[in-house]
């Protein structure tokens, strides 16, 4: 699935390799043979994976904001990447209900700064803003959101990737449009993933790092919106996605241009509650969950993906079910328990993924 050949020597500019997403993402390109920029805040975490594993050691790191757009465009023009990979974002719901301006002003002004950054390098042939699966118009359907279905978002947070969404589209029809490739030559493409779970993962608010937490803590995990059903899979799952749909881009241009889904099989839609067990009966001991009876913030209830068009068009498919993705994420955990180097806990499941695709 992933072509070493092709990624040896690629550079490659990542916004957000700092987080928890970012930071497999930029392990992973590295093992593949390309060249990082990665910019980025400090990691929001701590413990951070990217400190743990030293990513540090192994890209060149710019810490900004991607709200300093002449910051963004400096680093960006300066390293002239051949491909752009957009993550940096305020990630939580929760968060976004406490500040809803910074989290509009991340998600979609970033954008903005983003291509205009873009606008200005002489290389870049392919760009990958990553949004998410909560930028649809959740109408608690109980069959998978396609691409070409409405965009919303109740909440700050998936209203504003609803809005990076639009802001990806305004900027390909103006400045990049498809009918010129052959003067710009800058395909551009958004991908939209959901509940993305495994190692290293610190974030607050979050069920499985809390869950985590808990356990290594010998406390009782305490849940909200126990019936709360999500598309969850392992981080690799997208990434794979992401790294694909990059190449695509790069080698074929505006027919892989758009919208696409990276989501797991229907089967892995489960409810919180449901991951809270199962995580309990994995680690195991005398763990135990409660649900947390406060007055939360609205949440999606229900939400899937159809990633139909990902498995026809890119040959992209989940590998890991759900069960295997927790397996993981309970062994990963387990050796920094042990004091197993988390780069190479990191190494050992790429590996392992890779193997399996």
């Amino acid at each position: 699935m992933i072509d070493a050949d092709f990624w040896t020597g690629k550079r490659v500019f990542l916004t957000g390799h700092t987080g928890f997403k970012g930071s497999w993402l930029t392990l992973w390109l590295h093992m593949a043979g390309a060249e990082v920029r990665g910019y980025s805040l400090k990691p929001p975490t701590s413990p951070s994976l990217f400190d743990l594993a030293g990513l540090d050691q192994v890209t060149d790191t710019v810490l900004g904001d991607v709200r300093d757009g002449e910051r963004l465009k400096e680093a960006m023009t300066a390293f002239n990447p051949d491909i752009v990979i957009h993550m940096a974002a305020q990630p939580l719901v929760r968060e976004s209900y406490l500040d809803p301006a910074g989290t509009y002003s991340i998600n979609v002004m970033g954008t903005v700064n983003l291509f205009e950054a873009v606008r200005g390098c002489s290389r870049c042939r392919a760009v990958v803003n990553v949004t998410t699966d909560k930028c649809y118009d959740n109408r608690e359907w109980h069959y998978g959101y396609r691409e070409n279905d409405t965009l919303g978002g109740y909440d700050p947070y998936s209203s504003s990737k609803a809005c990076s969404e639009l802001v990806t589209n305004a900027y390909r029809s103006s400045f990049f449009h498809p009918d010129r490739f052959s003067s710009h030559g800058v395909a551009i493409a958004t991908a939209r993933a959901g509940n993305v779970i495994g190692g290293g993962d610190w974030a607050k608010d979050r069920l499985v790092p809390d869950c985590i937490e808990a356990l290594m803590n010998d406390r009782v995990i305490r849940i909200r919106n126990p019936h709360a059903i999500r598309p969850w899979q392992h981080v690799l799952e997208p990434l794979s996605g992401y790294l694909l749909l990059a190449r695509r881009l790069y080698k074929s241009g505006t027919a892989f241009g758009g919208a696409w889904n990276f989501g797991p099989d229907d089967r892995d839609a489960r409810p919180v509650e449901w991951i809270a067990r199962r995580l309990i009966e994995k680690w195991g001991g005398h763990a135990a969950y409660r649900i947390d009876e406060g007055d939360h913030p609205h949440e999606a209830h229900y939400l899937k993906l159809d990633c139909s068009k990902a498995k026809a068009e890119l040959g992209w498919r989940p590998r890991w079910q759900l069960g295997q993705a927790l397996d993981r994420i309970v062994e990963w955990y387990k050796g920094f328990e042990e004091k197993r180097p988390a780069r190479e806990l990191c190494i050992q499941q790429i590996e392992r993924f890779r193997a399996d695709s």
